[in-house]
């Protein structure tokens, strides 16, 4: 139960850190100055989320997103939003191509030495179907969370950073609405392609709290440290290499390493809700379906990293909140209609 709960954990979290994530870039786009409350806020509404969605896939123990989409939704508007999953899970895995690239520039590489590099070892990896995305999952996961924390602890102590010096101005608050909205969609098609691999309840609660506490206490000292060098955010395409430019080069290597592979499993969970999809209509094996996807992705990252994470993702943040409120009230939602009937 426990370690089948840390593989649903792992999942919920590799799925949300990508490269917006990882690299910071995503953080600063919603929150910045002001912003503790609102990200104690995301942190309870991502995990109440999480356990509806994980609740509705588990008893429809679907096999794709839809069923769970039509459950929170409503039949009517699942077809809208069926299109925009689609949509969203294509852009923003072109994002995490994009940022494949992005981290291969920081090194003086070419652009689409990164791109090719990632589409070669997304292919790899779904010659081995779903089962090789949660192994990759519960092997980089770990390794990458103690890393990111490791470096934001080193520079909140090397530069002597108080995380509650600010606790007093929350004007941002709201901030964790849209946020929590952004990250909403993948994760219905995430976990919505196992829940009939999923076993019990408890799972479910494992998977949930613990994801919602690690992202929320990340994402606090992440933020807090971006504050420090908020004037060297906008110079930098991915913040997290301000933070770390006087360090030495091993470790701006080791944590480019593991930024890629942040971005490297939020690419592969949102091919898996793509194909997962694609495949109720296209009969074709999953890593040929993975091939053709990727082939159609290529030309959009010419866009660029953080193009595309400044216009697109504060528009599905918005264009997500009804989600939101569906799933926060997801219980009392099941009784009203229970009552119509």
């Amino acid at each position: 139960m426990i370690r089948a709960g840390m593989q649903w954990m792992f999942l919920i979290i590799g799925t949300t850190i990508g490269a917006g994530y990882a690299s910071g870039r995503e953080l600063w786009q919603f929150f910045g100055h002001e912003s503790g409350l609102a990200i104690i806020l995301f942190a309870c509404f991502f995990t109440i989320c999480c356990i509806g969605i994980m609740n509705v896939s588990y008893t429809r123990k679907s096999t794709h997103y839809l069923p769970v989409l039509r459950d929170i939704v409503g039949v009517k508007l699942t077809k809208v939003y069926d299109v925009m999953i689609f949509i969203y899970l294509f852009t923003t895995t072109v994002i995490m191509i994009a940022g494949s690239g992005a981290t291969s520039q920081a090194f003086n590489y070419p652009y689409w030495w990164g791109i090719s590099i990632i589409i070669v070892a997304l292919i790899l990896l779904f010659l081995k179907g779903v089962n090789g995305l949660l192994s990759i999952n519960q092997f980089i996961l770990p390794i990458l969370l103690t890393g990111l924390v490791f470096v934001l602890l080193w520079f909140t102590i090397d530069q002597k950073l108080d995380l509650f010096s600010h606790w007093h101005e929350q004007r941002n608050w709201m901030a964790a609405f849209p946020f929590t909205a952004l990250n909403i969609l993948p994760l219905i098609a995430v976990l919505g392609a196992i829940g009939h691999k999923v076993q019990s309840k408890q799972e479910i609660w494992i998977a949930s709290i613990g994801s919602g506490l690690t992202l929320g206490v990340i994402s606090f000292i992440y933020n807090n440290s971006l504050i420090q060098i908020a004037d060297e955010v906008l110079v930098y395409e991915i913040p997290l290499f301000a933070i770390m430019k006087n360090y030495p080069l091993q470790m701006l290597v080791f944590m480019s390493i593991l930024l890629w592979f942040a971005i490297f499993t939020t690419a592969a969970s949102g091919i898996l809700g793509i194909v997962s999809r694609v495949q109720d209509y296209v009969k074709q094996p999953l890593w040929l379906i993975v091939c053709l996807t990727l082939v159609t992705m290529i030309p959009l990252t010419a866009l660029g990293f953080s193009t595309l994470i400044q216009y697109l993702y504060p528009i599905y943040g918005i264009l997500n909140l009804y989600v939101l409120t569906r799933l926060l009230f997801l219980p009392f939602w099941d009784k009203l209609e229970k009552t119509k009937i």
